[in-house]
């Protein structure tokens, strides 16, 4: 990996029960499903294994009751493990004390809820400010910090209004803006956008990424929606049933399933949606006459419309600009009629 890896989770544990701690105690493996019926627990999260590389978008996604929302409460202790290890920053999180980790969410962590839970007798200005108010920042600074987040994200004019003035999308810019005031360096969103309308969510979609562009922060994003998944995601760890099935890219996800489970949740999607130019294009870029540049990392439904219209090859382009490849219609063609078989 390129990249350093910002949170580390290994073996982790939430079961809920009667002495679940110590029913995990001398067992030289795992208690499967039915292990766990016997004893009348409940394993909510089972053996999560998981790294958070630094400026990320790690979404973890299942179907309701597969235990995601319960990792990620984990990983932010905002509920105890019952065992495992968390390291944030190289700091044992599950070690801290309760001063150290309030410490750590309010300057480190921010959160982003499906509820927007704003103070209703707040305005947008006093809403966004509140996290650095409780830090005891001082006044003009954190409404300094407050109304450059306000800009951010697209709420200018708006610092006065109170939540009820605002609508769903608005509220949960404000929620955004909120989460992001401190600067966090890692930033949980669970189900965001899922109690927004699909018009609006669409837009606070393109709203995220415009945001994760611009900040490049280390995000952990909950969704349920694998759609939603493929659009945001630079890696998805699919849950079920309390255990983390696979973790891949969304090409990866899409066309080389770990388990049926994971093959029916990506059965509907479009292979041209997740395969990038880099996974089909012909390597290698000879002298010749070119119809434009294309970036390596852009997915096949991106340039559909370009390149089929062009009697002439497209370069690939690798992050660094260098030419790595070559696209033409021909082989759009072939991934789209499922002709094209991917590695």
């Amino acid at each position: 990996m390129d990249q350093p890896v910002l949170l580390d989770c290994k073996g982790l544990w939430k079961i809920y029960g009667a002495n679940a701690g110590t029913f995990l105690q001398g067992r030289n493996s795992s208690p499967d499903t039915s292990a766990l019926e016997r004893a009348n627990l409940t394993g909510a999260v089972r053996d999560a294994n998981l790294q958070i590389l630094k400026g990320e978008i790690f979404v973890i996604m299942g179907l309701s009751g597969s235990g995601k929302s319960t990792l990620v409460r984990c990983l932010s202790r905002l509920i105890e493990a019952t065992a495992g290890s968390i390291h944030f920053e190289g700091q044992d999180l599950l070690a801290m004390s309760e001063r150290e980790l309030i410490d750590v969410r309010r300057k480190k962590m921010g959160m982003v809820f499906q509820q927007f839970a704003l103070l209703p007798h707040l305005t947008v200005l006093q809403n966004v400010a509140f996290p650095l108010d409780v830090q005891g920042v001082p006044r003009p600074e954190r409404e300094a910090r407050a109304h450059e987040m306000i800009e951010l994200v697209g709420l200018n004019g708006r610092e006065t209004a109170y939540p009820r003035e605002l609508s769903g999308g608005q509220q949960q810019r404000v929620g955004i803006a909120r989460s992001l005031v401190g600067d966090p360096h890692l930033w949980f969103l669970d189900e965001p956008f899922s109690a927004l309308d699909p018009l609006i969510r669409r837009e606070m979609q393109n709203e995220f990424l415009r945001l994760q562009n611009k900040l490049h922060k280390t995000i952990i994003f909950i969704t349920h929606d694998f759609e939603e998944a493929i659009r945001l995601a630079d890696r998805i760890a699919v849950m079920k049933d309390g255990e983390i099935v696979q973790i891949a890219s969304p090409e990866q996800l899409v066309t080389n399933p770990a388990t049926d489970y994971v093959e029916e949740f990506t059965r509907h999607i479009p292979r041209t949606k997740v395969i990038q130019l880099e996974t089909i294009m012909t390597a290698g870029c000879p002298a010749g006459a070119y119809a434009g540049d294309l970036s390596h990392a852009m997915k096949v439904a991106d340039v559909v419309s370009e390149v089929g219209q062009s009697n002439r090859p497209f370069r690939v382009l690798a992050h660094d600009g260098v030419p790595v490849g070559t696209i033409d219609r021909e082989k759009l063609v072939s991934v789209m009629l499922g002709q094209e078989l991917v590695e």
